[in-house]
């Protein structure tokens, strides 16, 4: 017991935790997005999918930089497949975030086929690998220095966008009329503001987010492309957005917990553990943190209903 604790508490450890969590939390400020815009957007985990596999696709036969904008591009148009049909089609966002989900799935497995002759995953030959960011002297800091250090630029931003994603919020009117229109979408229209223009961006935002984090799931190791490769990181980050209640810095932290599980599912593994116990340990803490969430909002809106009951009688 004490040797698998040894190996799974390591400066390895926290290096690994802080590139599980970056997929997350970039696919989670996304969905925050629209989750503050009253969206529930499970289609991330399609826009992820598609995402990795244009930025393998792309890259390996240009560069990193350009794969990571095709991987953009790619979850865009997803996005926007999106947003047409639940903005000017009015279709449920629930059913049209399972059609994203199930046309990304189907299309990477089409182009595997297409392009590489493989339905399940790229070739040896086709890699796109993100360089790794040295730090230099900052690297020789004991414990935080090796964990931070050979990381890629991506894991960078990720953390970045946190207070990005938070000033946009609430310092910016964008971000003043997102959460109008998530709070009271009908005062919101007699205030004067555009819903469809708020959720539309907030839409594409999330297509954005999704795009890097694809990006960085399938080019930050291995470099290559499996179908199906996401394995529902999607819907954690999802789980994660929810328990952090959409905000910048609670979503950051649901998303670390969330990478922390991971992380300790592969050092398990690595460390001779019980694969299934492992392999559960991610989504475990997922239905976990749910039900917390569940907890907390069902709290929340008893006690606005409390409220405005007293309010009323008054």
């Amino acid at each position: 017991m004490n040797e698998i604790l040894a190996q799974i508490f390591t400066v390895t450890t926290l290096a690994v935790i802080l590139a599980k969590t970056t997929p997350l939390l970039l696919a989670a400020i996304g969905g925050a997005a629209t989750q503050m815009g009253n969206i529930l957007n499970i289609g991330l985990e399609g826009m992820m999918l598609i995402g990795a596999f244009t930025a393998v696709a792309v890259g390996a036969f240009t560069s990193p930089w350009v794969g990571i904008l095709a991987a953009i591009g790619a979850a865009l148009l997803l996005a926007l497949i999106f947003a047409v049909a639940s903005l000017v089609f009015k279709a449920d966002a629930i059913v049209v975030g399972i059609g994203v989900n199930l046309l990304a799935a189907g299309a990477t497995v089409l182009l595997l086929q297409v392009l590489f002759g493989n339905p399940g995953v790229t070739p040896g030959n086709v890699k796109a690998i993100l360089p790794k960011l040295n730090l230099g002297i900052i690297g020789d800091i004991p414990i935080l220095g090796p964990a931070i250090n050979n990381q890629t630029i991506l894991v960078w931003l990720a953390f970045l966008l946190v207070p990005a994603y938070a000033f946009l919020l609430y310092r910016t009117r964008y971000g003043v009329h997102l959460r109008a229109v998530g709070e009271d979408e009908p005062a919101a229209i007699a205030a004067g503001i555009n819903v469809f223009n708020v959720k539309f961006i907030s839409i594409l935002i999330s297509g954005l987010m999704c795009g890097l984090a694809g990006a960085q799931l399938a080019m930050a190791t291995l470099g290559s492309f499996t179908a199906g490769m996401t394995s529902s990181r999607g819907f954690i980050a999802v789980a994660a957005l929810t328990f952090g209640l959409a905000k910048p810095y609670r979503t950051m932290v649901a998303c670390l917990m969330f990478g922390a599980a991971d992380a300790l599912a592969d050092r398990l593994g690595l460390a001779g553990a019980n694969p299934s116990l492992s392999l559960m340990t991610p989504y475990v803490v997922t239905i976990i943190a749910l039900v917390l969430a569940a907890l907390r909002v069902r709290s929340a809106l008893n006690a606005r209903a409390k409220r405005a009951l007293t309010h009323t009688a008054a």
